[in-house]
């Protein structure tokens, strides 16, 4: 069993651990719980892991952002990993902090890296970990939000969350997307 585990960002220090690198963040710290490395490698930084007999090949595009398809659709296809058996992991403006949403598809709502792998895959339905940063900005400041750190009253929360999510990682490995789903979508993390 081979899967493939995505973590949007951005590369480069100016976008280290802010909201819009939350899946490299989750990524990094699957790959860290499970003893593996990263390596620079075609169109992503990729890395390793095996637990409970599972392989999982983990990457954080380097394509930046917008282009995120083209490193998922590359690795897919070199690893032969089918669409049901990846998972990526991306910030969700639409989400409140306290959350974290597991869904099968969905549409790409407005996300870029989400809507270049829609294109390259030819689908929106292939399962994402929506990881809620909250909308704390005012009107016309999007960007400057996404692309901001996080809050130091912010960070515990968002830590309890990384663990939690590399969790439903191993979740929707050993038991599913359903299982993984069913432990997170109706949880309210709080410290």
């Amino acid at each position: 069993m081979k899967f493939l585990i995505v973590g949007l960002g951005n590369v480069g220090n100016e976008y280290a651990h802010t909201r819009h690198n939350i899946g490299f963040d989750v990524v990094n710290a699957f790959v860290l719980k499970h003893g593996g490395s990263f390596r620079t490698d075609r169109l992503a930084y990729v890395a390793e892991a095996k637990w409970k007999g599972k392989m999982f090949i983990c990457i954080c595009p380097t394509t930046y952002m917008n282009l995120s398809g083209k490193a998922v659709k590359y690795w897919m296809d070199k690893e032969k990993i089918p669409v049901a058996n990846t998972l990526t992991i991306v910030d969700d403006l639409a989400l409140p902090l306290e959350k974290i949403r597991v869904r099968p598809g969905g549409s790409d709502a407005g996300h870029n890296g989400l809507k270049s792998i829609a294109e390259l895959l030819g689908t929106a339905e292939y399962p994402k970990l929506r990881f809620g940063i909250g909308n704390n900005y005012p009107k016309g400041l999007q960007a400057e939000f996404v692309l901001s750190k996080w809050k130091k009253e912010e960070e515990p929360l968002v830590k309890l969350k990384i663990d939690a999510s590399v969790e439903a990682i191993e979740v929707f490995a050993a038991q599913g997307l359903t299982a993984a789903m069913n432990q997170l979508n109706n949880k309210i993390f709080s410290l």
